[in-house]
């Protein structure tokens, strides 16, 4: 047994001092460096289609109305297909290791030590992926939470237990005068009513607890604070017209799952009726209708409230009394 070992030590010892051994180090590494640009390259063609409605966006949401919501999905379909072209090429080199260094008899396969390509390789890679994601994402994130210094129209959104009330000021902060405003109602959703085209300042406040607005076609929530806090959040443009429901996204109360609105998308001609007809004095359904618009809420409906007698313990019924 130990000359059987000491001849395959010695063996293994003649195969990585042969003169080939340097040849077939360089041409791995070439063939490695080959295979990074491949991937390079097949990322930036794949970025170029539109890969993210082929896999249903990689579960990110579709259909934003924002070029903030377009930035964040670019953004999240790259970082999935970097992370696919990165796991392919981990996956391709266990599989290769795999088969190319199977047990053949009782020999051993050639011993590779201090191998300096591979550690920088395998070093400096990762540094480099996390590099470009934490850049990117910076990028995008800093664009979204970017603020402008005029914008063409300030909303004021104000949660409540278990409702929202839109204001539409004339100005930027808590000195700014409301003039004209949306209430919702357990039988009526609000409509929050947006100009297409146009950049839009919200400045979100709570009357009781934590709310949190949310338009999943906007692609990200702001939360709503009692108290002295103000979240503010601004959009660049809604790129198209229509009509898309809003929601709270903060466990709120009993209520919270109902607690619903509705935004308007309108181009900004008919904004400016609309917002016209509010300063006059009618309804948002009145205001609705005089721009053509249907005067209720299409993506959602009220909710049940179930306020009856029933619910608040009558005083005629007996304690520990059920039915």
């Amino acid at each position: 047994m130990v000359a059987r070992s000491s001849e395959v030590r010695s063996s293994a010892v003649r195969h990585s001092a042969s003169p080939g051994a340097g040849g077939g180090r360089g041409r791995g590494v070439g063939r490695l460096a080959g295979l990074g640009l491949g991937g390079a390259a097949l990322l930036v063609l794949l970025t170029g289609c539109d890969v993210g409605k082929a896999v249903d966006g990689f579960g990110w949401p579709q259909g934003g109305i924002t070029p903030q919501s377009h930035r964040m999905y670019d953004l999240w379909i790259a970082s999935c297909i970097a992370a696919l072209a990165v796991g392919v090429f981990v996956w391709g080199l266990i599989f290769w290791c795999v088969i190319r260094y199977r047990k053949r008899g009782n020999a051993l396969p050639v011993q590779t030590r201090y191998n300096l390509p591979m550690e920088f390789l395998y070093t400096i890679a990762p540094i480099l992926v996390v590099s470009v994601l934490f850049y990117y994402t910076a990028v995008v994130q800093t664009g979204v939470d970017k603020l402008s210094k005029n914008p063409d129209l300030v909303v004021e959104v104000v949660g409540f237990k278990w409702n929202w009330q839109f204001n539409y000021r004339d100005g930027q902060g808590r000195d700014a005068n409301t003039v004209a405003s949306v209430l919702g109602t357990s039988e009526v959703i609000p409509v929050l009513v947006l100009p297409t085209g146009k950049s839009i300042r919200f400045e979100e406040q709570s009357r009781d607890v934590v709310h949190s607005f949310w338009v999943p076609e906007l692609l990200f929530k702001r939360d709503v604070f009692p108290g002295n806090v103000r979240n503010v959040f601004e959009v660049t443009s809604i790129d198209q017209t229509g009509a898309w429901v809003g929601r709270c996204a903060e466990l709120c109360g009993t209520y919270h799952a109902f607690m619903n609105f509705e935004l308007r998308a309108v181009p900004p001609q008919e904004f400016d009726q609309f917002l016209a007809a509010k300063k006059a004095g009618k309804s948002t359904q009145e205001a609705l209708e005089a721009i053509g618009q249907n005067p209720y809420a299409t993506t959602t409906q009220p909710f049940d409230t179930r306020r009856t007698k029933n619910n608040f313990n009558p005083s005629d019924a007996s304690a520990g009394a059920g039915s």
